[in-house]
């Protein structure tokens, strides 16, 4: 099996955690060999949540510089920053709608221009994938279901051996029950998306 090499970025509460654990249940399901490696940092305070996964038979959970095979972003800017973990042949899909650091918000910092960030992205990578996932997970009935249209997107790349039918039954198995269709609906949505 080909490995391939995920990375994960998002703000603290954006539901990357989350979104990690239905992947390598998935992965589990289809018997993937699926290693994973977080780090959460400041996530409480707004800040960086990263998860790294390993599909294939890999020695190691960590990705270094350059060998991304996808980046997956909750949050532009945060993308844009772990741009360095990619390279000519990433591909990169990310979320629109953006959480401007503390800084910015306070007039400290400035927060680049959607453009600006699409663009500088798509010069380093071989395809990049944009969609507001936030406006999705809200027409889909939750608001916080953003992680599970993002995965939606990911999987419909056909880039990782998960099926659709593997991630609709984790998220039954590791989503509260309260939240089960709308997240199996946000995450369509983000299938829909992409194609």
């Amino acid at each position: 099996m080909n490995i391939k090499r995920l990375i994960i970025v998002a703000v603290g509460g954006q539901g990357n955690l989350l979104s990690s654990k239905v992947l390598g249940e998935a992965a589990c399901r289809l018997d993937v060999p699926v290693r994973m490696s977080e780090i959460h940092g400041m996530a409480q305070r707004g800040g960086v949540v990263e998860s790294a996964m390993i599909f294939g038979d890999a020695q190691s959970a960590i990705i270094s510089d350059g060998e991304a095979d996808i980046l997956l972003g909750f949050e532009p800017l945060e993308a844009l920053r772990a741009l360095n973990r990619c390279n000519s042949k990433t591909v990169v899909i990310t979320n629109t709608s953006s959480l401007p650091p503390f800084t910015a918000a306070i007039g400290k910092g400035i927060y680049p221009d959607m453009e600006i960030i699409k663009t500088f992205i798509a010069s380093k990578v071989s395809r990049l994938i944009t969609l507001d996932a936030n406006a999705l997970a809200k027409k889909a009935g939750n608001e916080l279901s953003v992680n599970m249209v993002l995965l939606g997107a990911l999987i419909e790349t056909n880039i990782l051996p998960i099926t659709a039918e593997s991630i609709h039954d984790a998220i039954c198995e590791t989503t509260k029950q309260a939240f089960v269709d709308t997240n199996i609906k946000a995450f369509e949505s983000g299938r829909v998306a992409v194609q």
